[in-house]
């Protein structure tokens, strides 16, 4: 048996103990001291007792109950050591209490006399649970005092590390493996054991053990601290027990599953997320839509911002804040005001159809269409197709279209993760999970949400509208009642029956009439007053009357106006532009959707493109139904320089033009983006004949980049050649418009539609319809066609470009020459062996002989004359210039 001194430096060693209980244990062990030595002789020995449930078992570090222990210890330990000091069996004496506060109980050291006793410890025990039991148990923290002695079997370990109180006990075997029923029978006296493992082989020198599971939690408690430390002999040999708390789950098992059962696992977590994402994040975005729509986030919109704007910022502020500059929409833009008067009637009826309005870049679409929604004043969401087409990759496009619609949160990394979830999954389960969405899926499930969203803003600005509505009836009925109420007060019909109360004047106070006429009385003046009301109930705002079933019906034409105009407007901006790896998906999604709200009348929708041709995905989308097809050209020169007028009047300069420069803005024509250069140039303070100069120089630069590349490496990423480009730019100058067939079907095209068309995208020239089919090719701008005209008389760049279209006309003629020399050798072979019955050769070979003897010399002379102007233009570069 270890000295008392070992025991009480353990218990000044524990840090878990409080200030108080360390009073408590301090007083205990003085009073030991002061005991008589016939009380402690030789013959007396200490031995611990474990008492359970004195204090709440820590769970966990989330159980915060314990703190209810540590505010009743000094109390629970002062009743729980004058409980025990009634008992005097075999000498019995405290020396120690220690408490366990994690495993809610209390070591008790105590001191006793066996006086040769086999059963003293036995006996002891039994007497202090007789002696509880008959105070009604022992003082607990929850006061139901069901508190039990135990006698510690081993050795107690009192410690403050994080291993909580489970169910299961892990008993490891320090020497020979203890049988299964000794320790069931070690162990069942503590609590019920549903379950005792099996030792199983361990590495050398890991020590076996043996899990025992209880049925609570306590019953563990009570166990690991009474038999920690047990030695048990069997047969002769010793085997010490230590005991620890084992976690119910194990660190890795849930884990472990998880990994094990992928064809378990994969679908119910693709099914949680998918639900996460539908039930949580899918309103919060439709909502985040609906601010963006709505103006919620913008603080521009708030009043307590235009409050400050309009009494603080805008007093102290020394710039002034005019409106934008914007090209009058009247006279002087004629062209524009039938454009806009269709675009005016397909706002203001339900839609049906999606308005397509086209026309070429710097026409005035969007400042037309700006000018429209400002007067309107509805809500507008606009998508601009030039930006998304900007998206290196299918994340950077989606978040750019979440961008432009407020489509938040949005979780962009999720793709990539997704990916590496299929190729994990092909490897675990042998085929994809199904978790990876195309590109074509992520965006039409951000527009179904923007769809959503444009259908809660309609409902919320109707829902208004109708607020306003009745309140402007309601206003209406208080305006006639009040108008009833004076005409009979001109009558003298009118009476205030509270009067006649507050007067008390008998029955008249019940009746609650007094001196106005009633009728007979008056000559008919009741009867008149009849009249009168009906007049004035029945008359409208400019003095008609009307009666009730019009009244009804204007309500009605009042509502279905509100309800047009609180339809919101998208516009979906640059449609089919040029460029981006994803264009036929994102075109083809966004015609699909802008479809699918006409037709379910949740917005009004406006397509803005520069070329007609674009409208065929939208019309695949709608096959049951024509667009609205509104069309934008360029101005005459009179409207032009009408407007050019107009803007120099408004910006204080002189609006007299000469004949130069009246020629010289006609060189521009009637694109708008070229005359607001033009505008912006003359106020910097340049004249009119150097801006348009400027202009024109300027195009030569761009379009000899845009058509001929700045190298032959750049030339050859182009999709068309350079002579290509140059045979359209100089039959351009010669005519102010080309057959398209006749350009197509001759060399260097030779039927091929691509590069023409790749030059319509690119602006460099416009092609014209006619019922649907290309008709005449033109300059793309109307200034292009004095930009040619530098271009090709240009000597060096014109001697640069025909050299190099002989060159291929050469090569192609040269090809002919061989094509026919080889087919001329074939027929001399046939000759030989082709003759007619009186000895002469076969027509149909001298035929075909003659044809390719004349295609020849052509090709022949076309080489010579080419070859001749190949040798004057390389003389002409060798002047240089």
């Amino acid at each position: 048996m270890l000295p008392r001194r070992t025991f009480n430096l353990a218990a000044r060693n524990l840090c878990s103990l409080s200030q108080s209980t360390r009073r408590i244990h301090t007083s205990i062990r003085v009073s030991t001291e002061t005991v008589s030595t016939s009380q402690l002789n030789e013959d007396s020995q200490e031995r611990w007792l474990f008492i359970d449930s004195v204090f709440p078992i820590r769970l966990g570090i989330w159980d915060f109950r314990h703190y209810i222990g540590i505010l009743r210890e000094e109390t629970l330990l002062e009743h729980l050591h004058e409980r025990l000091e009634t008992v005097k069996t075999h000498d019995f004496h405290i020396l120690e209490l220690q408490p366990h506060k994690k495993d809610g109980g209390v070591f008790v050291r105590f001191a006793y006399n066996p006086h040769d006793d086999q059963n003293a410890l036995e006996t002891l025990q039994t007497d202090l649970r007789h002696e509880a039991d008959k105070h009604g148990g022992l003082p607990s923290w929850s006061g139901l005092n069901y508190c039990n002695i135990w006698l510690v079997k081993g050795r107690p370990f009192i410690e403050d590390m994080y291993r909580y109180p489970s169910g299961i006990v892990k008993v490891s075997f320090d020497g020979p493996d203890v049988p299964e029923e000794a320790l069931y029978s070690l162990f069942r006296p503590y609590g019920r054991i549903y379950n005792l493992t099996v030792p199983t082989p361990v590495p050398a020198g890991t020590l076996r053990s043996s899990d025992v599971l209880f049925h609570r939690v306590r019953s563990a408690t009570i166990a690991r601290n009474t038999i920690h430390g047990y030695t048990f002999f069997n047969n002769g040999a010793k085997t010490r027990l230590r005991t620890v708390y084992q976690r119910p789950i194990q660190a890795h098992a849930i884990r472990g599953w998880l990994t094990s059962h992928p064809r378990i696992v994969l679908p119910i977590l693709f099914f949680l997320l998918g639900t996460l994402t539908y039930t949580i994040f899918d309103p919060i975005r439709v909502l985040s839509v609906e601010g963006k729509m709505l103006n919620w986030f913008d603080y521009r919109e708030y009043k307590l911002y235009k409050w400050l704007r309009a009494n603080a910022l805008d007093r102290f502020s020394l710039t002034s804040h005019g409106g934008e500059d914007v090209p009058p929409q009247g006279d002087i833009w004629k062209e524009r005001k039938e454009a806009e008067s269709a675009v005016r009637n397909y706002l203001s009826d339900l839609p049906s159809t999606v308005a397509f309005v086209h026309g070429p870049q710097g026409s005035g679409k969007s400042s037309m269409l700006d000018a429209i929604i400002r007067d309107t004043g509805r809500k507008v969401l606009v998508i601009d197709c030039a930006e998304l087409s900007k998206a290196t990759s299918d994340t950077r496009l989606v978040a750019a279209l979440a961008q432009q619609t407020g489509y938040r949160p949005i979780f962009t990394f999720l793709n990539s993760v997704n990916n590496m979830v299929d190729i994990a999954s092909v490897g675990l389960i042998g085929q994809k999970a199904g978790f990876t969405s195309s590109l074509e899926d992520q965006l039409k499930r951000i527009l179904d949400v923007v769809g959503k969203a444009l259908n809660n803003v309609n409902h919320i600005l109707c829902t208004s509208a109708q607020r306003s509505v009745k309140a402007a009836q309601d206003a209406e009925v208080r305006r006639a009642e009040d108008a009833r109420t004076r005409a009979r007060i001109r009558a003298g019909t009118w009476h205030d029956p509270r009067l006649d109360c507050v007067a008390g004047n008998g029955i008249m106070s019940e009746l609650g009439v007094g001196d106005e006429l009633l009728e007979g009385d008056g000559d008919g003046e009741f009867t008149r007053f009849g009249g009168i009301e009906d007049d004035v109930v029945n008359l409208n705002d400019k003095g008609e009357k009307t009666n009730e079933g019009d009244l009804a019906r204007q309500r009605r034409s009042v509502e279905d106006v509100q309800a047009v105009h609180t339809l919101p407007i998208v516009v979906i901006k640059n449609y089919a532009a040029r460029g981006g790896p994803y264009k036929e998906v994102l075109l083809g999604v966004l015609a699909n959707w802008a479809a699918s709200l006409a037709e379910n009348q949740i917005a009004h929708v406006i397509v803005v493109s520069d070329n007609r041709e674009n409208a065929k995905l939208l019309a695949r989308a709608l096959p049951s139904k024509p667009l609205n097809s509104i069309a934008l050209s360029d101005a005459d020169a009179p409207s032009a320089l009408s407007f050019v007028r107009q803007r120099l009047r408004d910006a204080g300069i002189t609006s007299d033009l000469t004949p130069a420069q009246t020629k010289a803005i006609e060189c521009l024509g009637g694109r708008a983006s070229d005359l607001e250069s033009l505008f912006h140039k003359v106020r910097n303070g340049q004249s009119i004949e150097e801006a348009v100069e400027d202009i024109i120089a300027s195009g030569v630069g761009e379009l000899r980049k845009n058509a001929f590349g700045e190298d032959i490496d750049d030339a050859k990423s182009l999709p068309w050649s350079r002579e290509q480009a140059w045979v359209v730019l100089k039959q351009l100058t010669r005519r102010h418009e080309l057959p398209y067939y006749d350009v197509l079907l001759e060399a260097p095209f030779k039927g091929d539609e691509a590069p023409l068309r790749a030059m319509e995208h690119a602006e460099i020239i416009s092609i014209n319809t006619h019922h649907g089919r290309p008709s005449t090719i033109r300059p793309g701008k109307p200034v292009f066609k004095y930009v040619f005209e530098r271009l090709v008389n240009d000597p060096i760049f014109q001697a640069m470009q025909d050299i190099a279209l002989n060159q291929k006309l050469i090569s192609s003629s040269e090809s002919t020459v061989s094509a026919c020399e080889s087919e001329l050798t074939t027929l001399k072979e046939l000759s030989n062996v082709e003759r007619s019955f009186w000895g002469l050769r076969r027509k149909t070979t001298s035929e075909r002989k003659e044809y390719l003897l004349k295609k020849m010399r052509s090709a022949q002379a076309k080489i010579q004359t080419l070859e001749k102007q190949n040798a004057a233009l390389k003389k002409a570069l060798a002047k240089g210039g």
